[in-house]
């Protein structure tokens, strides 16, 4: 159905314009809006028969709730231009008030007759081409979407505003390839880092290197920042996966010298988190820059810091108690 066949109506004018719609008129917006929950319907149909790809028809009612500004799903209110073009509220603010097709001005009209429509369809996830079987009334399905656990991934990089998106396999190649990220195989590791200017913490490079044991992806991160008024260095881990799955895992971090150490357990934080996120909530090991020069030996004016660590699987014994499972 052409979008321009749709004729939304401001609210003043509603109840004039309703009786002045002669039966042809009627008949006419009946059928358009028929064809359209026709068109959900042979959606949800395609769906439970486990189809590959949601059909043209659905494709094609979802187009029609498409924000042509901003291409995310329109939701009330619904705008449009006198022209019958629309758009959603938060593109309203954006444009000026001016609709970004014919430059008409934009004024109150609410497009009443898509939102009608828009409550009566029933679509399938949009991360259905991802394997998400899901389907949902279309006003609850952006709030599923955003939790979806079939979803992409944002890639875990943190020395860069990296925007590629993916599956973890993708992702792992994608660091690997693009930004040359050290990969590792088993539980337990032993690094090493080293900076000859401990002092230029706005200046100090992220640090990531990825490990793969149980069957998943770890991401550990070390890296330099401002606490306050105090320059500190922070490690921590996060699982590639989704936080269900996060918690099945559990790590250690160890940093010392000269008699002293620090030690940190936790849970790996999901991807699902973004690296500035876990580092604002200090969910990891903390080491103020006194104590990590103090850990570097010699004069204190080179950071040399060995951390040391290890990864495991809490599995559950008959008894219903939790017991660490170390890999080989």
């Amino acid at each position: 159905m052409d979008v321009d066949s749709v004729e939304c109506l401001s609210l003043p004018d509603a109840a004039s314009a309703a009786a002045a719609m002669d039966a042809d008129d009627v008949s006419l917006a009946r059928h358009a809006h028929g064809a359209l929950l026709a068109a959900a319907a042979a959606a949800r149909a395609a769906c439970s028969k486990g189809g590959a790809a949601v059909p043209a028809v659905a494709s094609g009612v979802h187009e029609l709730l498409e924000c042509p500004v901003c291409t995310n799903s329109m939701y009330p209110p619904i705008h449009q231009c006198p022209n019958g073009h629309t758009l959603c509220s938060t593109c309203k603010a954006r444009v000026h008030n001016r609709c970004p097709t014919c430059r008409q001005e934009l004024g109150d009209i609410r497009c009443l007759a898509l939102e009608k429509v828009a409550e009566s369809l029933e679509l399938p996830c949009k991360y259905f081409s991802l394997g998400c079987p899901e389907i949902f009334p279309y006003y609850s399905k952006i709030k599923h979407e955003a939790q979806c656990m079939f979803r992409p991934y944002n890639c875990p990089y943190a020395g860069s505003e990296c925007a590629v998106v993916g599956d973890i396999p993708y992702l792992v190649s994608h660091l690997r390839d693009d930004h040359k990220v050290d990969m590792h195989s088993g539980c337990t590791f032993n690094h090493r880092y080293v900076k000859s200017n401990p002092r230029e913490v706005e200046n100090a490079t992220w640090m990531l290197t990825v490990f793969h044991c149980f069957g998943q992806y770890f991401c550990l991160h070390f890296e330099a920042f401002q606490l306050g008024m105090a320059p500190v260095y922070m490690a921590f881990l996060r699982f590639m996966g989704d936080d269900n799955e996060a918690r099945n895992y559990s790590y250690s971090l160890e940093v010392g010298a000269n008699g002293r150490k620090m030690v940190w357990e936790g849970t790996p934080r999901s991807v699902r988190d973004s690296h500035r996120k876990v580092r604002d909530s200090h969910d990891g090991l903390i080491i103020q820059r006194n104590m990590a020069l103090f850990f570097s030996g010699g004069d204190r004016k080179e950071l040399k810091l060995r951390i040391t660590g290890r990864i495991w699987k809490e599995q559950q014994t008959p008894d219903g108690t939790c017991t660490p499972n170390l890999c080989s």
